[in-house]
């Protein structure tokens, strides 16, 4: 099993709500990990992903309390679920 199947994306939004869910999962003892494809794309010489936008991993067995920090910090962002 890969490092990566040990990780489930948590949330999608702008640059500045990853960096303050990071923080929080911080200081909460959660790892976390940052996949941006647009600043990705760029440093490779190629376009891709959408400006602005990263996505927040976190380990599986932090799944579930991860998610609810997120809902509860970042609600408008989980609407539409």
């Amino acid at each position: 099993m890969s490092q990566e199947e040990n990780y489930k994306r948590v949330y999608t939004g702008p640059e500045t709500n990853v960096q303050y869910l990071q923080e929080l999962y911080e200081k909460a003892g959660i790892h976390s990990r940052v996949r941006n494809d647009f600043d990705s794309g760029l440093r490779a010489g190629f376009g891709g992903g959408v400006p602005n936008q990263a996505q927040l991993f976190v380990m599986q067995n932090h799944y579930d309390e991860a998610l609810k920090m997120a809902k509860s910090t970042f609600p408008k962002d989980f609407e539409n679920e």
